[in-house]
């Protein structure tokens, strides 16, 4: 068995303009001081980690690397979450998410889709030159406005979404695996990829490539009452890379899992720091271990109640508790015999019988 790797945390949610936080030396002597061992490095923050040239040269994938290492970390993935989003978008959300995207892409749908499956292709080869195994993104929706549908569900409408989906990704999957490295879908509400069932559907559309896998989030099963612990029991061959998030759902009589256009502390269902919510993660780090699961143990904080230097400083103490040493030898190794097939059919009885 293999004993995963942790603490790690995403850097999305703890940019900021204001120093440490403001560039990569300085978020890295920050989390390193918290105990964390890896950064997950979001790759549209050009200040921080700049993918184009990360893409272009091993120099600066290894002037990053030695910076990291002067604080004893390592990067664990880099995200595309925003860029991967960018992929698949219908138009009912063009606005929404055209600020993700550069200036000159903007109000153009082809044009954005384009510079989106390059940018995260360009991530494919900065992992690469990283040594990095897997790579943390989004699906992007098509199919996302019709979740609950009415008019009643259309058949010919999610074939043809999840048809287009596939011709989208599949090249930026062959890259990926050109490049050696997993493509891992955080499955989340919001993407077409939400699901076991969405996950299951996508794979088959592009006729199950090694590369497409699974980043495993367990507040967004949560929320969505699905069974997170059986999850892994199903889908554990494709779950290369894992976010410590914990979430809350609390019942009421007023709203429920689609949370009534409330804000995230009005919902029945809501974000929390690892600890403060409902997640089982003893079970779900068992699970882990049980399935030789090596890659990140990685924090990602969202809580509606909890600053986030106190989730930071809290999630890599956390993590570490949680991360099971794996045995060597099965405790029961001490009474094992080696006997001869003589002494075995002795054991059954089955000399008497002869």
């Amino acid at each position: 068995m293999k004993t995963l790797k942790g603490p790690g945390i995403f850097l999305s949610q703890f940019i900021r303009h204001q120093a440490p936080y403001n560039s990569l030396e300085g978020l890295a002597k920050w989390a390193s001081g918290l105990g964390y061992q890896a950064l997950q490095i979001p790759c549209n923050h050009p200040a921080i980690f700049d993918l184009e040239k990360a893409a272009a040269s091993q120099t600066y994938c290894d002037e990053v690397s030695g910076l990291l290492a002067n604080y004893g970390l390592m990067v664990s993935e880099l995200s595309t979450h925003l860029e991967g989003q960018l992929i698949a978008v219908h138009p009912a959300h063009d606005v929404a998410f055209d600020s993700f995207a550069p200036a000159a892409v903007r109000g153009n749908n082809a044009r954005r889709t384009e510079w989106a499956i390059d940018t995260v292709k360009r991530a494919a080869v900065a992992s690469a030159k990283l040594g990095l195994r897997a790579h943390a993104t989004f699906s992007g929706s098509l199919a996302w406005p019709y979740l609950y549908p009415w008019p009643p569900h259309n058949a010919q409408l999610l074939n043809e979404a999840f048809a287009e989906l596939a011709r989208r990704w599949l090249p930026v999957l062959d890259e990926f695996d050109r490049q050696g490295v997993d493509v891992c879908y955080e499955i989340h509400p919001g993407e077409d990829l939400h699901d076991g069932v969405t996950f299951e559907r996508f794979l088959a559309s592009v006729n199950q490539h090694p590369r497409c896998n699974i980043l495993f989030d367990p507040s967004h099963l949560h929320l969505q009452h699905i069974d997170y612990l059986q999850f892994i029991d199903i889908y554990h061959s494709r779950i290369k890379a894992f976010h410590v998030k914990d979430a809350e759902y609390l019942p009421n009589g007023r709203s429920g899992v689609y949370g009534g256009y409330q804000r995230w502390i009005d919902r029945a269902g809501r974000f929390r720091s690892p600890g403060d919510g409902q997640i089982d993660f003893r079970g779900i780090f068992s699970k882990l271990a049980q399935y030789d699961y090596d890659g990140w143990a990685v924090l990602e904080w969202e809580c509606c109640l909890k600053d986030a230097d106190s989730g930071a400083r809290e999630g890599a103490e956390f993590i570490q508790r949680h991360i099971i040493p794996v045995a060597d030898r099965a405790f029961d190794d001490f009474a094992a015999r080696d006997v001869g097939s003589a002494s075995v059919r002795a054991l059954l009885g089955l000399n008497q019988i002869d």
